[in-house]
């Protein structure tokens, strides 16, 4: 719509409507939005042309404070995370077992499922998985896409299992976590696995102390992240 009435055709002056050098600029202007977004595109997916590879360096920590241990390949799927998918929830779970015996299984590829990291009784965390990369643990491939998944050394049924140190040095990751990904730290976002819609699981089950670990969580992102990606 023209000013006051001043609908003119193109190729008039100022105040005649819309000239055609305007439509040059409003036409290049366009397309270079539309080739931003075209190179965007191609940041994002470059790497899954057959034969490329995404830089990698083996061994590197999302989390400082972690030891890092390679989960096998059949239990996760390579990402480009957070540009391909968008990470909001971080996921508790419990394994059912003795530290060293999630580290074997992650690292068998018929077992089919790892998480990112493992948490200890005695407060060590073990990465197993790249942020950046989708880890089969929810058993629901949209959770999956755009979790982080936790495990916790331990049963479900033993109180016993889930020890100081283990709470405050998951809480500290959880919120370090929740910091590099800007992910709300309430119980909408962290979450246990038997809240994950479909899943058949249970943990961390009923002796997880929620209001204590969301407190150590909030504690620990009010102190400030010291376990920013190492580099």
């Amino acid at each position: 719509m023209g000013n006051n009435g001043s609908a003119g055709s193109p190729g008039k002056g100022p105040g005649h409507g819309i000239s055609r050098r305007s439509l040059l600029i409003g036409g290049g202007a366009a397309a270079a939005a539309t080739a931003a977004v075209a190179v965007d595109e191609v940041r994002r997916v470059w790497w899954r042309v057959p034969g490329v590879e995404k830089p990698r360096e083996a061994g590197e920590l999302d989390y400082a404070p972690a030891t890092w241990v390679a989960a096998s390949q059949g239990n996760w799927r390579r990402a480009d995370r957070p540009d391909d998918y968008g990470v909001d929830r971080v996921i508790i779970h419990v394994t059912q077992g003795s530290y060293e015996s999630a580290v074997k299984v992650f690292q068998d590829p018929a077992h089919q499922a790892a998480t990112h990291y493992i948490v200890g009784q005695n407060g060590r965390v073990t990465q197993m998985i790249r942020e950046l990369d989708v880890a089969y643990h929810a058993g629901n491939r949209s959770f999956n896409e755009r979790s982080i998944g936790i495990e916790h050394e331990g049963f479900v049924d033993r109180p016993q299992d889930f020890t100081k140190k283990m709470y405050e040095s998951s809480a500290r990751l959880t919120a370090a976590i929740c910091k590099r990904y800007a992910i709300p730290v309430d119980r909408e976002h962290i979450i246990g696995h038997v809240e994950v819609p479909g899943t058949d699981h249970t943990d961390p089950g009923p002796h997880w102390d929620w209001t204590r670990y969301m407190k150590l969580v909030r504690a620990a992102s009010t102190a400030g992240d010291k376990g920013s990606r190492a580099s």
